[in-house]
């Protein structure tokens, strides 16, 4: 195991999956929020710091463990779920489904984000800046939004799987005909199940993996994502 690319993955990482993770959550409580549900104001969600939103296992432990593993090549993680009461809402499946579509859509606004500071800002600068300053400051900084846009789009692809109860299963239950979104939803208390066995058996790969192609393209980060490896 390369410990020295391990932690230096880390560090490029760690602070990119806290603001995306942080973001992701928010959004859900704002938007809720704004729709007519108190709930996580209440419980002081509706905050950017960080630790009202960390999980010990998958703010924490899980992506240590992925970086590990993986030899510092993958990382990936986790918020603690921002409670919404949709009994709160005018219309609660069609809130509900705004409500979830709020996370991953503020995770495509950061790689987007990411994305214009890559092409107009830090590339540029590497181009005139002294070599001492592109090493200790332009480089780091081109690999850290590089991580940004590259998790926040795996974090909005993965969420949008249709399976409650990640984002796209409770977009598509808003989605669809009461009687179905009813029978629909039934599966939410497996859901996890059903999403761990997806992930083991690579299924994952055929669902996520098309989008997230489709947005690296679309944000041209291909040349970055070759400098993280």
């Amino acid at each position: 195991m390369d410990v020295s690319g391990v932690i230096q993955q880390i560090i490029i990482s760690a602070f990119p999956i806290l603001i995306a993770i942080v973001f992701h959550e928010l959004s859900h409580g704002f938007v809720a929020y704004k729709l007519g549900d108190p709930t996580a104001k209440m419980m002081g969600r509706l905050t950017l710091n960080p630790i009202a939103h960390i999980d010990p296992v998958g703010t924490i432990l899980m992506p240590i463990m992925l970086l590990v593993l993986t030899n510092g090549h993958f990382m990936f993680g986790y918020a603690k779920p921002v409670p919404i009461n949709p009994m709160n809402f005018k219309n609660p499946k069609k809130d509900m489904a705004i409500s979830a579509a709020a996370g991953p859509v503020s995770n495509i606004l950061l790689a987007i984000f990411s994305a214009l500071v890559l092409h107009f800002i830090l590339t540029p600068f590497l181009r005139i800046a002294p070599t001492s300053i592109s090493k200790t400051i332009i480089i780091p900084l081109l690999l850290i939004f590089t991580s940004s846009a590259f998790f926040n789009i795996i974090l909005a692809c993965f969420n949008m799987i249709p399976i409650p109860p990640l984002d796209g299963g409770r977009v598509l239950t808003g989605l669809l005909p009461y009687k179905q979104a009813i029978s629909f939803s039934k599966i939410e208390p497996f859901g996890f199940m059903i999403v761990l066995i997806l992930i083991f058996t690579n299924m994952t790969s055929y669902i996520v993996t098309p989008f997230i192609s489709f947005f690296v393209n679309l944000l041209q980060l291909n040349y970055y994502l070759a400098l993280l490896h």
